[in-house]
C-alpha cells in the first residue's frame, strides 16, 4: 500500500526540490506510486500562488488528515 494517495493534503516539511515550500501544504497529484521518472518523489500542487508543483520524497512529506 502506498504512503499517499491523489487528493491527500500533506505539509511539506522539507523538499529538496524547491526548498521554499517547506512548511506549506499541498495536495498529491500522482494516481499511482511515483517511479523512476520521478526517482521515486511524489508531486505535490496547490502550494501557493508562487510556487508551483514540487517533487517530493515521502519523507518529507506529512499527511495532515484532511
Amino acid at each position: 500500500m502506498s504512503a499517499f494517495k491523489s487528493g491527500d493534503e500533506v505539509r511539506i516539511v522539507s523538499c529538496e526540490d524547491n526548498p521554499r515550500a517547506a512548511g506549506r501544504t499541498g495536495r498529491i497529484v500522482d494516481e499511482v506510486p511515483p517511479g523512476p521518472l520521478t526517482q521515486g518523489r511524489w508531486t505535490v500542487n496547490r502550494i501557493g500562488a508562487l510556487i508551483g508543483p514540487v517533487l517530493c520524497h515521502a519523507d518529507e512529506l506529512r499527511k495532515t488528515g484532511r
